[in-house]
């Protein structure tokens, strides 16, 4: 029963990975609005039944990766050591994250079908909206996250939202600037990223926790 149970899975997961890398290669070819469902789930041999049954539309499709990335950005985020700062906390992560992506969006997949992804949204209009309204969704996330660490109420005290909105939008000015360049690579996102992420530093790099008061 195990076994039969592991093999549902494991062909449940196929089924997913195939339907997304389809509609990925769709909507980086011929563009996100004239790709059909029809047209993912004819190109994996399956029913349009079958899409819905991994995906509630094409939007969801098209951020899966996107999502993944994120949640384990969070996760990472969370286990930062304790004495680092709040930029020192996000930056750390964020090229971390970066380093580690070929391993993790290759075992979805390829690499370079994510990067042309995330070229293809931030060029149509109706998926780059959705993308501004996530990445609000993921800076309040986030705050929450830098307030725990730091003992602070994100409700009364602005700095976890401030550094965060600030760190947030040096990356979304970075991906802008990659997407528009002749290089679509990991590294040459990852080396625009660290070199603007560094212009902050001045001015978020301190810690804000006052330990003497925590030990008190």
């Amino acid at each position: 029963m195990s076994a039969q149970l592991n093999l549902r899975e494991l062909k449940k997961q196929r089924t997913r990975s195939a339907l997304l890398r389809a509609a990925l290669e769709l909507f980086t070819v011929q563009g996100f609005e004239r790709t059909t469902v029809d047209e993912i789930a004819e190109a994996c041999e399956v029913s349009q039944r079958t899409f819905f049954r991994y995906f509630a539309n094409k939007e969801e499709a098209a951020f899966a990766v996107q999502e993944m990335v994120e949640s384990r950005f969070v996760a990472a985020l969370r286990e930062r050591p304790a004495e680092e700062g709040p930029f020192e906390a996000m930056r750390h992560t964020v090229l971390g994250t970066w380093d580690a992506l070929s391993r993790s969006v290759e075992e979805v997949i390829p690499v370079e079908l994510h990067m042309r992804t995330y070229q293809m949204i931030e060029s149509t209009p109706s998926l780059l909206a959705a993308h501004l309204r996530r990445s609000i969704e993921l800076e309040e996330e986030i705050a929450r996250v830098i307030a725990e660490r730091e003992g602070l109420d994100v409700e009364s005290d602005p700095r976890p939202r401030v550094a965060v909105a600030a760190f947030s939008g040096v990356m979304r000015m970075t991906g802008r600037l990659w997407g528009a360049g002749q290089d679509a690579s990991v590294d040459a996102l990852r080396v625009l990223t660290e070199s603007y992420l560094d212009h902050l530093k001045p001015s978020l790099g301190e810690r804000w926790r006052d330990d003497r008061k925590s030990r008190a």
